[in-house]
């Protein structure tokens, strides 16, 4: 599957329309350009002296964004870079202080879709799930090498699933048959792992679904870069100027929400969203990927 061919709807975007309002002049940062629907948005809305800085660790993104922002009045930079890295990124580029900063946290549709990035359960493809292919380690490289007790703690803390122990188990023994190499062969795994635990149980969410959650979060260290850019915000944010994060589980909604808290707390931020905003139903009808989002944002005090 081309992952170029897909769709994708940016979430909750008529909502960031309605709580953002930026001056003709802005400068917003997209720290996850992804195909540029959020960046559009925001930056058909801005003149000639307006900037859009857009990161993104894949470089097929990066080329979706540079086409579907081609045709804005406002200067337009893509940055081929982690959001870990976002105050360098910027300063590099002449500039000090912004006026927003966006994070949407999801997978781009594309992605998904892509058989190259190994993300989805729902087909078999190389058990990969680097966002970034300049990291060194796969996914399949951690289910392969990685000891019994640490793949079963490394479920359990980014994946929160309780059946982590036996999961990894399983896995342990369907790798001593031969090595796991596809989404395929793991989801079957982990399908047999909860076949007995999880029968008769009614679940929203596929078997493999936490199990995959946490291999793609350990492999592209995905909290550890949210921390340093939650850490960065403060500095490179304007007086007035906000930070909007759309995350899509509970461990990056807690950084988030603890990040805020603690900046107000220091008189740094204004928390705008004392309760994080969730999609409609109708949303979440169009758009199915939009069910787990909740954004938050904060505006900078000081």
């Amino acid at each position: 599957m081309n992952g170029s061919i897909v769709e994708h709807i940016p979430v909750l975007a008529e909502t960031l329309a309605e709580q953002i309002h930026l001056p003709q002049d802005a400068v917003m940062v997209d720290a996850t350009i992804g195909q540029g629907g959020h960046s559009y948005l925001f930056g058909k809305k801005l003149g000639p002296e307006g900037v859009v800085v857009g990161l993104d660790v894949d470089k097929d993104s990066i080329q979706r964004a540079q086409f579907v922002l081609k045709d804005l009045a406002c200067k337009v930079i893509l940055l081929r870079s982690n959001f870990s890295q976002i105050s360098k990124q910027v300063h590099e580029q002449g500039i000090e202080k912004v006026d927003f900063i966006l994070a949407d946290l999801g997978l781009c549709s594309a992605q998904l879709a892509d058989s190259r990035m190994g993300l989805s359960f729902l087909h078999d493809m190389p058990l990969d799930m680097r966002i970034d292919k300049r990291l060194k380690s796969t996914a399949a490289d951690i289910v392969n090498r990685v000891d019994e007790k640490s793949l079963a703690d490394l479920i359990y803390k980014f994946g929160q699933d309780r059946a982590s122990r036996r999961i990894a188990r399983f896995i342990v023994r369907e790798r001593e048959r031969g090595p796991i190499t596809t989404t395929g062969q793991l989801a079957e795994t982990v399908c047999k792992a909860l076949g007995s635990a999880r029968r008769g149980r009614k679940s929203k969410i596929h078997p493999a679904t936490r199990t995959f959650q946490a291999l793609r979060i350990a492999v592209n260290d995905e909290l550890e870069n949210l921390k340093k850019l939650l850490v960065s915000a403060p500095e490179l944010l304007n007086k007035k100027g906000q930070v909007a994060v759309i995350s899509f589980h509970s461990l990056e909604d807690r950084l988030v929400k603890n990040n805020f808290k603690q900046n107000e707390k220091d008189g740094i931020y204004r928390i705008i969203t004392k309760k994080p905003i969730i999609p409609t139903r109708q949303e979440i009808t169009e758009n199915r990927r939009a069910r787990s989002a909740k954004l938050r944002i904060a505006q900078k005090s000081t």
